[in-house]
């Protein structure tokens, strides 16, 4: 599996999520370069579910001090995050 088609599929797996468990909106889109928590479009609360869902989807670690828009912002950053961790 090449590092492109994985790194879709962590994005189209954490857009799903995010849609249809923190946002209740099943069909909606998220461009992977729009902000998740500068936006308002995740809260604090769903910013730790999201963490969760992640560290057991794909097998990472997240520290709480990358709960942060700076670290976790856009489905671009979390993928990034996974893959890097993945790679380890």
């Amino acid at each position: 599996m090449s590092d492109n088609q994985t790194y879709n599929e962590f994005i189209s797996k954490i857009e799903t999520y995010i849609a249809s468990r923190i946002l209740k909106q099943s069909k909606r889109k998220i461009r992977a370069d729009e902000p998740l928590i500068s936006s308002g479009l995740i809260d604090s609360f769903s910013l730790v579910d999201l963490a969760l869902f992640i560290e057991d989807t794909f097998g990472v670690r997240i520290d709480d001090t990358e709960l942060n828009a700076q670290t976790f912002d856009t489905l671009d950053q979390l993928a990034n995050l996974i893959q890097s961790r993945q790679s380890k």
